[in-house]
C-alpha cells in the first residue's frame, strides 16, 4: 500500500477516467475549496452541505477481517463543516445491487479489491457495501446524477466507490503506526497522543481515532475537496466538529487472528481439500461451514448465503424442543418456500443434527444453483438443484 501524500492529493493519481459511453462529470473552472469561505451555488462543484469528506477505516479484530497486517476500509463520509452530518438523502438511490452495477460498468478490479479490503465482519459484504452508499454516498452533491453531462444510469456508483479505494490506497495506517513502534500486541498498550502523533506525523494533520472496550478499531482521515468528489482536489485537513473518543492511555491494539496477509483471519472457514472435522455440537456461537464433494468450500454468511470468500457470520445455535434455532445477526433463520433464510421477521425454524451434520426434516442435504466463487454468493435451497451441500458447525 503506498504512504501518505500529505496536503493535496493530486487530481491525477485519484481522478477516474471515464469509460466511452458515459456521461462526463461537469467541468468546474476555478472551483471553491469545501468548508472554506468561498461559496458557489453550483452543488456539482462545491460539496455542500456535506463539505468534510472522511476516508473512515476499521481495525476489527473479533472477528478478523482484512489482512493482518493491514487496516480495512469503512466509508467515505461527507460531514458537514462542523462535524454533523446528513444520512440517506436520496432513497431513490440507495440501491442494493452494488456487486452488480460494478460489474456492468467492468470494475471488477475494484471489486476484487473490495472483497479484500473492504469487508463486512459478518461477511455480507455487499450489505456493507449498501448502507455506505444509502447512508452516506447519496448525500455527495457532486455526485448527484444531474452533476453528469449525458448521465449513464448509476455511473455515481463507482465513481463513489473508486474515489472511496484510491483514498485509502495512500493511506496506510498499519505502516504510520508501526513506524512509530506501535504495532499490535495481546499485552501492550498506548497512550492517545502517541497514536494520534504518529498518524499526524505521516498525514500531516490532525486525525481522529475511535476505540471500543478500551481498543483502537477505528481512524478518520479528514479531506476538503476543491471542486466535484470525482476530478477535483482532495486537500488533506484538521477534523472539524468531531472529537476522538480513546482514553488518554492504557488503549489496545489487539492482534488479528491469524498471521499473514490473508485476506481473512485464518480463523475463517476457507476451501480445504479434505473433508473437515467439526469442532463442536450445535450450540453456542459457531460457523455453519459447507461441504460439498467431500471438501470444505466456505460457509453460510448472516443472510443465509453460500460464500466463499470473506468472513464467514457467528451463528448462535439455541436448544428449542428436540432440536435447536440458528439466528445471525440479520435475526432468526428459518426455511420458507424451500429457502434458507436469515432476516428479521422471518420465523425460527427448529433444526436438528445428524452426523454432525445441520438437518431439517431429517435430512442433511441442501441445495444450491452452483459453487459461488469470487464475490458472487449462492442462495440455500431444500429443493433439489444442481449443487449439494451439507453445512457442519465449527463452535467458536
Amino acid at each position: 500500500m503506498a504512504f501518505f501524500t500529505p496536503r493535496v492529493v493530486l487530481a491525477s493519481l485519484l481522478a477516474l477516467p471515464v469509460a466511452l459511453g458515459l456521461g462526463t462529470p461537469k467541468t468546474c473552472s476555478n472551483p471553491p475549496l469545501s468548508c472554506s469561505t468561498s461559496t458557489s451555488s453550483d452543488l456539482c462543484c462545491l460539496n455542500s452541505p456535506g463539505g468534510q469528506l472522511l476516508q473512515t477505516q476499521f481495525w476489527d479484530t473479533s472477528p478478523s477481517t482484512g489482512p493482518s497486517n493491514s487496516w480495512t476500509i469503512h466509508g467515505l463520509w461527507p460531514d458537514h463543516c462542523d462535524g454533523t452530518y446528513d444520512s440517506n438523502c436520496d432513497t431513490s438511490r440507495a440501491y442494493t445491487n452494488i456487486t452488480e452495477i460494478l460489474k456492468s460498468f467492468d470494475k471488477t478490479d475494484l471489486l476484487d479489491y473490495m472483497n479484500k479490503y473492504w469487508l463486512d465482519e459478518n461477511g455480507d459484504n455487499e450489505s456493507f457495501w449498501e448502507h455506505e452508499w444509502g447512508k452516506h454516498g447519496t448525500c455527495i452533491s457532486t455526485l448527484e446524477p444531474s452533476c453528469y453531462t449525458d448521465y449513464t444510469a448509476t455511473q455515481e456508483v463507482p465513481d463513489f466507490f473508486q474515489k472511496t479505494v484510491d483514498l485509502f490506497k495512500t493511506l496506510d495506517s498499519y505502516t504510520a503506526l508501526a513506524n512509530a513502534g506501535i504495532t499490535p500486541s495481546s499485552s501492550k498498550t498506548y497512550t492517545s497522543a502517541a497514536i494520534l502523533a504518529a498518524l499526524k506525523k505521516s498525514f500531516g494533520y490532525e486525525v481522529i481515532i475511535q476505540c471500543a472496550s478500551g481498543a483502537l478499531d477505528e481512524i478518520w482521515y479528514s479531506y476538503d475537496v476543491r471542486g466535484s468528489v470525482v476530478t477535483g482536489d482532495f486537500v488533506a485537513t484538521d477534523p472539524d466538529g468531531s472529537k476522538s473518543n480513546c482514553a488518554a492511555s492504557g488503549i489496545k491494539y489487539l492482534p488479528k487472528s491469524g498471521g499473514g496477509t490473508g485476506t481473512t483471519s485464518t480463523k475463517t472457514p476457507t476451501t480445504s481439500t479434505s473433508t473437515p472435522t467439526g469442532t463442536g455440537s450445535f450450540s453456542g456461537t459457531g460457523y455453519l461451514n459447507a461441504v460439498t464433494g467431500g471438501s470444505q468450500t466456505g460457509c453460510l454468511i448472516s443472510s443465509g448465503n453460500w460464500y466463499t470468500s470473506g468472513t464467514c457470520a457467528t451463528y448462535t445455535a439455541a436448544a428449542s424442543g428436540s432440536g435447536f434455532t440458528l439466528k445471525s445477526s440479520k435475526g432468526p433463520c428459518g426455511i420458507s418456500s424451500s429457502a434458507f433464510t436469515c432476516a428479521s421477521g422471518t420465523t425460527a425454524t427448529v433444526f436438528t443434527a445428524k452426523g454432525g451434520l445441520l438437518s431439517y426434516n431429517g435430512d442433511t442435504t441442501f441445495y444450491a444453483a452452483a459453487v459461488p466463487s469470487g464475490s458472487t454468493q449462492e442462495s440455500i435451497s431444500t429443493s433439489s438443484k444442481s449443487v449439494s451441500v451439507s453445512f457442519q458447525w465449527q463452535s467458536l
